[in-house]
C-alpha cells in the first residue's frame, strides 16, 4: 500500500512543462489501477503522474535528450545542480536570458542547470525548439520565478532516486512491458483541436497525425498483453474514433497556452484505459 507522506514533503514537478497533469490528478485518482508491479512513462515531461503515484519501480523515457539529461542530474547530482542553479538566479536579467539561451553549455551539469533556468523563466514554461533543434521562446514576464527551488529538487532527487531514466521513442516501451503487472502512463503531445493550439513538437521531432496513430497501435498491442494502459488526450472526435474500443472517460481541464489570454479557460480532454474500473477497485498498491 502506498504510505501517505505530508503535503509539503511529497514530491513534485521540479519543471513547468506544457499540458502537465498536476492539476488534474484528483480526477485522474479514481482510475489509476491499485495493483501493478512496474510503472512506465513513455513521454515524461514533468513528471507530475510518476510524483503523484510514487512507484517503487519505473522507467522513465522521453524523446527530448536534454529533459532526460535534466531528470539524471537530478537524480545523481542534485547538489552540483543546486550550486548552478543559485548562480543563474544572481545573473538573471533580461541580457543575461538570452546570453544563457543563446550559449550551448559543455557538461551535462551544467546543461541541466541551464534547462531548469530557462524553462522557470521563459514563456509560460514552453519548450520549443527551431529547425537546428535551438531553444527559441523568449523570455517571460516573471516577478520572481523560482529558479532554484532547492527543496523541491532534493524531494525529486529521492523520489528519482530507484527509476531507470532513458532517453527512448515511446515505441521501446513494447521491450519492457508485457504483463499485468505493469502500467502504462502515456501523455503525449495532444492532437490539436483547432488552428490556434497546433503545438505538438516539445523537441525538435513533430507528433503529427501519422504519430497518433503509431501511438493508438502501441497502446492496443500492450493491452493485448494484459498490460494496464492510461493515456491522456485532446477530447474530439479523431481521438474518440482511434480509441473507440476501450474505455474513455472525460476530464475537465484549463487550457493556458494561448496568445490570447480570452480564449484560456476550460476545455475538456480525454483519459482512455485499457481497463474499467470495476476490474481495478480497490486501494493503490504496488506488489
Amino acid at each position: 500500500m502506498v504510505s501517505q507522506i505530508p503535503k509539503e514533503t511529497c514530491p513534485r514537478p521540479f519543471l513547468k512543462w506544457a499540458g502537465g497533469k498536476n492539476r488534474l490528478i484528483p480526477q485522474y485518482e479514481g482510475y489509476f489501477p491499485p495493483h501493478f508491479h512496474t510503472y512506465y512513462e513513455p513521454f515524461l515531461g514533468g513528471g507530475a503522474v510518476f510524483f503523484h503515484l510514487r512507484p517503487k519501480t519505473a522507467i522513465l523515457t522521453d524523446i527530448n535528450a536534454e529533459l532526460i539529461t535534466t531528470y539524471h542530474c537530478v537524480r545523481d547530482h542534485v547538489q552540483e545542480l543546486i550550486e548552478l542553479l543559485k548562480e543563474h538566479k544572481i545573473g538573471h536579467n533580461p541580457s543575461y536570458y538570452y546570453d544563457v539561451r543563446n550559449y550551448c553549455e559543455r557538461t551535462d551539469l551544467e546543461k541541466a542547470a541551464r534547462f531548469i533556468y530557462l524553462n522557470k523563466t521563459c514563456f509560460n514554461g514552453l519548450y520549443r525548439v527551431n529547425s537546428q533543434g535551438k531553444f527559441n521562446v523568449p523570455l517571460g514576464r516573471y516577478k520572481n520565478p523560482g529558479i532554484c527551488q532547492e527543496d523541491v529538487l532534493r524531494i525529486a532527487s529521492q523520489a528519482l532516486s530507484q527509476a531507470d531514466i532513458q532517453q527512448a521513442d515511446f515505441t521501446e516501451v513494447l521491450n519492457y512491458a508485457t504483463s499485468s503487472d505493469d502500467f502504462v502512463f502515456f501523455d503525449p503531445p495532444y492532437y490539436p483541436v483547432s488552428e490556434t493550439s497546433y503545438f505538438t513538437a516539445y523537441s525538435r521531432y513533430a507528433f503529427a497525425e501519422s504519430q497518433q496513430v503509431e501511438l493508438r497501435d502501441v497502446f492496443v498491442k500492450l493491452a493485448e498483453r494484459g498490460v494496464k494502459v492510461m493515456l491522456s488526450n485532446s477530447d474530439c472526435k479523431f481521438i474518440r474514433e482511434l480509441y473507440s474500443n476501450f474505455n474513455i472517460h472525460t476530464i475537465s481541464a484549463a487550457r493556458s497556452i494561448n496568445s490570447n489570454a480570452k480564449k484560456r479557460g476550460k476545455i475538456t480532454e480525454v483519459l482512455v484505459t485499457s481497463y474499467s474500473r470495476s476490474q481495478e477497485s480497490g486501494v493503490r498498491s504496488q506488489e
